[in-house]
């Protein structure tokens, strides 16, 4: 997904990991899964299916009457955008605050200290690099 990639809702988001976890899938199965805890209509999930085409997140095959969806992005991607927006939008572009209050309000146990700080050091040394 390019950097200028438009930016997905909250419910696009949950849409899309339903398709990332099982594709491809039709409208139906999308409405099946997530329709009822949502309190979605079929209309409502083929209006955010449509949008998600639009905005070239999701692509789709005819089969017979239906159309099958699948990703045209990886989760990865879209969360590089996401994370840049929030980080924008919060902290001024700044990870660094961000992480620090991650960290200091976080409840995070002794394997997620340990996972931050490896990817702290792997960071520092491509730096020094």
């Amino acid at each position: 997904m390019p950097s200028d990639a438009p930016r997905i809702s909250d419910a696009e988001w949950e849409v899309m990991n339903r398709i990332w976890s099982d594709h491809p899938a039709t409208a139906q199965e999308v409405h099946d899964d997530l329709g009822p805890r949502r309190g979605w209509s079929d209309r409502t999930v083929k209006t955010l299916l449509t949008r998600l085409v639009k905005k070239g997140v999701l692509g789709y095959r005819e089969d017979g009457r239906r159309y099958r969806y699948h990703p045209l992005v990886s989760r990865d991607a879209c969360l590089r955008v996401e994370s840049r927006s929030f980080v924008e939008r919060v902290a001024g572009g700044s990870v660094s605050p961000l992480l620090a209050w991650f960290v200091k309000e976080g409840e995070l146990g002794k394997d997620e200290i340990d996972e931050l700080r490896r990817l702290l050091e792997e960071r520092a040394r491509e730096d020094d690099r």
